[in-house]
């Protein structure tokens, strides 16, 4: 072999050798960020630009973060998990979802990081899904309850005497009706798309004359059929193509509902001139709503832990959990110190009565782990509202309810 060809032979390989090291040793470690909380466009990018490339700007880093729904991130982390090939650094679970990650091992106990951080106390309301004798698997972030939006169209047929920061249901429902035969046509929505909201909302309604989640003939929920019967002619005509109860309201095809915080708060921040935002109406049992959240934890076994601790001190730290929330819409920041860097833009009034509500109502959380199936759960739910309210006769049925409450307790563990 000639000598001239070996050695610029042996000197390519050598430059392509210290190349490779030198790429190796500046490559920005990636965190792998998977989330089933943030899925509507704006929050992502809200998400994105806001929250995680400063976070890569100061650790000198990259975040590659990822929407997925509950089921597919917890079908990822079984597979990654079984495989001995963990990928995934932080996952952001649903509250009712919780207890599996926990009881199947698949995520890191917080609690020895968590105690450091004594800048910070997260609101113990949510705990009930976030710890696990004694330790904490789960940082809660993103909460929620669910608040009355109005138009201000809508205003001049509220219920004399009545003030919208203090309604009872039967106000609201008098209200709905009110309104639809002053404008000629329903202008109340909730979500009709099956498996969305409805289910929610309805037990907002039911947990204020006193039931409890989920229940279909208890006094409270059959209170709480009888107002929704009431209405059935107040719902705007595309109600059952509704998945989100946001877009309605903004295009003013819709006049009222009640919807989850930060749903709400991004009708009424798109125009503050134009609608209105309210704690939920009440009942005899108080202030009734659905509390949920979502949260924060380490997959056991990450590839960057230590950059994962690092991200979950950041994105927690209370002025912080409340630019997230501004920027979000309005959740609730799960985190007590948060309160004072609340100021007096529009989110910050729908966070503040969010805030309220979780405080003062009957609230509840999302029962998911005790049914095989939440989807389904809502389905039953959806249909009765279809047959029994739409397309009812104006009474409550009790064979449809009964019937419902049949699937309900076989869905049950």
């Amino acid at each position: 072999m000639n000598k001239k060809f070996l050695v610029g032979l042996l000197l390519g390989l050598f430059a392509i050798f210290m190349f490779s090291s030198f790429t190796l040793a500046f490559a920005k470690e990636t965190l792998v960020f998977s989330s089933r909380l943030w899925s509507v466009p704006t929050e992502q990018e809200f998400i994105i630009e806001n929250v995680i490339k400063p976070f890569e700007k100061e650790y000198n880093c990259k975040v590659n973060f990822q929407i997925l729904d509950d089921k597919k991130l917890l079908e990822r982390a079984e597979v990654q998990q079984k495989t001995n090939h963990v990928t995934t650094d932080i996952v952001c679970a649903y509250v009712s979802n919780m207890p599996e990650w926990i009881e199947k091992g698949y995520v890191e106990d917080l609690t020895p990081y968590i105690q450091k951080w004594t800048d910070r106390h997260f609101t113990k309301a949510f705990s009930y899904g976030t710890e696990y004798n004694g330790k904490q698997y789960f940082i809660p972030v993103g909460a929620d309850v669910y608040l009355l939006i109005a138009n201000k169209k809508a205003l001049k047929y509220l219920p004399e005497g009545a003030d919208i920061d203090n309604l009872t249901w039967e106000q609201f429902v008098a209200w709905s009706n009110a309104t639809r035969k002053g404008d000629g046509v329903g202008r109340t929505v909730v979500t009709g798309v099956p498996m969305k909201s409805f289910v929610y909302q309805f037990g907002a309604i039911s947990l204020s004359y006193g039931a409890g989640f989920p229940e279909m003939v208890t006094p409270g929920a059959l209170k709480a059929w009888e107002l929704l019967v009431k209405m059935k002619d107040d719902f705007i005509p595309s109600v059952l193509n509704v998945d989100n109860c946001i877009s309605p309201m903004k295009r003013e095809e819709a006049w009222l509902s009640w919807m989850h915080c930060a749903r709400a708060g991004a009708v009424y921040s798109s125009n503050e001139t134009k609608f209105v935002v309210a704690p939920v109406p009440k009942g005899p049992a108080g202030r009734g709503s659905i509390a949920g959240v979502s949260g924060f934890a380490i997959m056991k076994n990450a590839p960057h832990k230590d950059l994962a601790i690092k991200f979950l001190e950041y994105i927690t730290r209370p002025d912080m959990q409340v630019k997230i929330s501004k920027g979000t819409g309005g959740f609730i920041p799960p985190v007590e110190e948060a309160v004072k860097y609340l100021g007096d833009d529009p989110e910050d009034e729908v966070i503040a009565k969010a805030i309220e509500v979780l405080k003062n109502g009957k609230v509840s959380g999302v029962p998911g782990q005790k049914f095989q199936d939440w989807g389904a759960v809502k389905k039953v739910y959806d249909d009765v509202f279809v047959k029994m309210v739409l397309k009812g006769d104006g009474k409550v049925n009790m064979d449809i309810l009964n019937e419902a409450k049949k699937k309900l307790d076989a869905l049950r563990k």
